[in-house]
């Protein structure tokens, strides 16, 4: 399986945004777009909307990427992911994604 490591730990190549955005699936898109407003309870959420390479890759991302707070954090100090950073473990920003995807600390831990 192919590993895309985020900032915050997800495997971005395991992300629909990510899939629909390399294969351009337009009906992944909308299915993605259908799903996430569900999900995260965001109805502006449409399938245009839905194109990302990845949050450590060139190319789009979605809107959430370039705006996420973990993401931001880790560019600020210079660090490729967090788990370049000292504080990952007792880190109050990226604690959530870490107790919410199971492998995410793994994931950041496997880089090092």
């Amino acid at each position: 399986m192919e590993k895309l490591i985020g900032c915050c730990g997800i495997n971005c190549a395991e992300c629909d945004a990510r899939k629909a955005t390399i294969a351009n699936d337009d009906e992944l898109r909308k299915i993605t777009a259908e799903k996430w407003s569900r999900e995260f309870n965001a109805p502006g959420i449409t399938w245009e909307m839905i194109n990302c390479t990845g949050c450590r890759e060139e190319g789009p991302k979605f809107s959430h990427c370039l705006e996420c707070g973990i993401r931001n954090c880790a560019m600020a100090k210079g660090f490729n992911t967090c788990g370049d950073c000292p504080d990952l473990e007792t880190c109050s920003i990226v604690t959530g994604i870490l107790q919410a995807v199971p492998g995410a600390l793994e994931n950041l831990k496997s880089l090092n």
